[in-house]
């Protein structure tokens, strides 16, 4: 059980310095949300 806390903790500290380190700008921060809200939706009319 510890080795799986210990694996999330570092997913959850990896996984947002990843995905923020792509976006330059706010702007582009924007439009990355704004494309995923968009897949969402698009995934839902499905």
């Amino acid at each position: 059980m510890k080795k799986i806390s210990s694996l999330l903790m570092i997913a959850l500290t990896v996984l947002p310095a990843l995905l923020l380190g792509g976006c330059n700008t706010m702007k582009g921060f924007g439009q990355d949300v704004q494309r995923a809200g968009t897949a969402v939706e698009n995934a839902a009319k499905k």
